[in-house]
């Protein structure tokens, strides 16, 4: 069993927090977003995971590429880096795990986490993860027959099709297969809005009579744009309460932690409060704040602030001013 990690994208709508690292590096929840994604992937499964292929562009750098080699390890299982230096579609980037694909595969977008109460049946031909959406059309989407098997993909449907929407999750019992039929894409320039697509891909497959089935997940946690990665990292801090993510040897000096949140042992309280829905990174002090639902990176300073659904990079210097105020009757500040 392998899976595959397509993350070659920099994630622009996250800007400017993906200007000097890619978006599935970002840190949600005390771990990067792609770290989380591999660790449940592997929890799904029975089977032992022998690889996990990280499909990335070649100027992501030799320190992202050394952290993911220690995620694999955390994870005890082999890692391996391949390179998508253009942005040609899902399919040319799952394409790029090259050898890895000829073996049971699962697939993970690594722009979306997920949780889910079952475990993959390595035994079905084909699994595509999917959730029930309010909008179906901003969103790719199945539709299914009356044994549940897909007989449809649609890509961003107009008209009601179907309220399922592909989460970016899939399983493979037959990689190879897949393998060939992206190649065929590639080989014969067979693309679909100037990229070659894993939908197309699929689509031959199903044709030739293989079996996709759907797997419906619990919860589908997006992380593309600030919003959403804020609101991901609070529902992810609940997904994990009642496990040890708060050290219990930070400084804390007259300040309030309310759960669930994640913060490093080097971190500062100072006459604050922090929390609900709120990871804090390495080296960050917070005096005379308040934070609720945030993510604050590494190696920051916050002081007399008041912060809510905020991400706040690294290296960074946020200090507001206390106020000393003699405010009349009937007075309204906005």
């Amino acid at each position: 069993m392998n899976i595959i990690i397509p993350m070659a994208g920099w994630g622009t709508r996250l800007r400017p927090h993906t200007l000097t690292v890619p978006k599935p590096m970002l840190s949600v929840a005390g771990k990067p977003i792609v770290e989380h994604l591999v660790n449940d992937l592997v929890k799904c499964v029975d089977e032992k995971v022998d690889n996990v292929v990280f499909i990335i562009r070649s100027d992501f750098g030799k320190k992202i590429e050394e952290q993911l080699m220690r995620i694999a390890d955390t994870l005890q299982v082999k890692g391996h880096i391949r390179y998508q230096e253009e942005p040609l579609g899902t399919a040319h980037a799952i394409l790029c795990a090259g050898d890895f694909l000829n073996a049971k595969i699962i697939v993970g977008f690594a722009d979306t986490l997920f949780k889910m109460d079952f475990k993959i049946d390595t035994n079905k031909e084909g699994i595509i993860f999917v959730q029930k959406v309010a909008d179906p059309s901003a969103f790719g989407v199945v539709k299914l027959n009356a044994e549940g098997i897909i007989t449809d993909f649609i890509e961003k449907p107009k008209t009601f099709i179907s309220d399922l929407a592909i989460i970016g999750i899939y399983y493979f019992r037959d990689g190879a297969n897949l393998r060939a039929e992206m190649q065929f894409l590639v080989d014969n320039d067979l693309k679909e809005k100037g990229e070659f697509q894993l939908t197309n891909a699929m689509e031959n497959m199903k044709q030739k009579g293989l079996n996709f089935e759907k797997g419906e997940v619990v919860d589908w946690l997006d992380c593309g744009n600030k919003n959403a990665t804020v609101s991901t990292n609070s529902a992810y801090l609940n997904y994990l309460m009642g496990t040890p993510i708060i050290d219990a040897s930070l400084k804390n000096i007259n300040s309030t932690v309310i759960e669930p949140c994640y913060i490093d042992a080097s971190v500062t309280l100072i006459n604050s409060v922090v929390g609900p829905g709120v990871s804090i990174g390495k080296n960050v002090t917070i005096e005379n704040a308040v934070v609720t639902h945030s993510i604050i990176q590494s190696n920051t300073m916050l002081k007399n602030k008041l912060i809510t659904n905020s991400m706040i990079g690294n290296n960074v210097r946020l200090v507001g001013e206390m106020e000393d105020l003699s405010i009349g009757d009937y007075t309204v500040i906005e």
